[in-house]
């Protein structure tokens, strides 16, 4: 486990629940109450196993394989019928709670504050889908992380300059010793290049390129409780917290799938089937594509 950090400047009056020693993830929270989000995790995919599932199904699948033993959707109201009907089999260890309002996303998560109670939790975007580069889920690798280190942590991935405006970002000091890992300092939401260049910079990232946020974190009671004093959104709770105890940053070798982008659910349905059981008899068919296309411009 990484010593713990120093922390000067801190107010007195501050205090905060953070991490705990044995720090164990049994929760997770799933936001999909955006108004544009709404019926994305309702889509249907040909998940790696070769079943059709939809998108929450996949990512409840993901959190339990992460040995989370309850999850939390936030929804819109009035859709928690419809996505009980989505998690299928998985429903009956899935609460669904309502986003009274479209306050955004740092509102969302904490929407789920009654559920999380004083428990560190294992968050997820409903609208990404999340492909391993390894044979160990992402989400998986995240929380085992979190429990040595029995701190928060969020994945992030090195993220061109051009696509800054989708993402928060962190800048930190690489841990010694341990390749993509970083100790945050630093955490803005969707900055400018100029703001990046100046407050986000991490040892060894190209240039050009920043940590962004990955969509999956491991986030301790203390960030909800950020949320609930009035931090407008996650990263500024995040940027707060990487005040106060350590938070940590680690390079996540998957790959993300925003499903809401232009083409977003086809790309993610082909990434999907690429790393599947299927990979063979899709390869054959995008091979067989791209021939008749070619063969048809002659």
């Amino acid at each position: 486990m990484l010593p713990a950090p120093v922390n000067t400047g801190v107010p007195q009056s501050v205090t905060l629940l953070g991490g705990a020693p044995n720090l164990r993830i049994q929760k997770a929270v799933i936001t999909a109450a955006g108004g544009n989000q709404r019926a994305l995790p309702l889509q249907t995919l040909i998940d790696r196993d070769g079943q059709e599932k939809s998108v929450l199904g996949i990512l409840i699948e993901q959190a339990l394989a992460a040995k989370v033993e309850e999850i939390c959707v936030v929804v819109w109201p009035g859709d928690e019928t419809r996505y009980a009907q989505a998690a299928g089999k998985r429903a009956g260890c899935v609460r669904f709670v309502p986003q009274a309002q479209p306050l955004g996303y740092g509102n969302a998560i904490y929407c789920a504050r009654a559920f999380t109670g004083d428990d560190p939790f294992l968050h997820l975007v409903g609208d990404h889908l999340y492909v391993s580069g390894t044979s160990q889920p992402c989400a998986q690798r995240l929380v085992e992380l979190a429990e040595t280190e029995e701190c928060a942590v969020s994945g992030v991935q090195p993220t061109r300059e051009s696509l800054l405006p989708r993402f928060g970002a962190v800048g930190g000091r690489r841990v010694p010793g341990r390749p993509g890992l970083y100790r945050v300092d630093t955490v803005i939401e969707k900055p400018t290049p100029t703001e990046a260049e100046q407050r986000l910079t991490a040892p060894g990232i190209r240039a050009g390129f920043y940590l962004c946020f990955f969509g999956i974190h491991v986030l301790t009671p203390a960030v909800m409780e950020l949320l609930g004093r009035g931090a407008a959104t996650l990263s500024a709770a995040l940027a707060e917290l990487a005040r106060h105890e350590q938070y940590l940053a680690v390079e996540e070798p998957g790959r993300r799938y925003d499903i809401g982008a232009r083409y977003g659910l086809l790309t993610a349905q082909v990434a999907l089937a690429l790393n599947g059981q299927d990979r063979g008899q899709v390869l054959s068919n995008l091979l067989e594509l791209l021939a008749d296309r070619e063969m048809a411009r002659e």
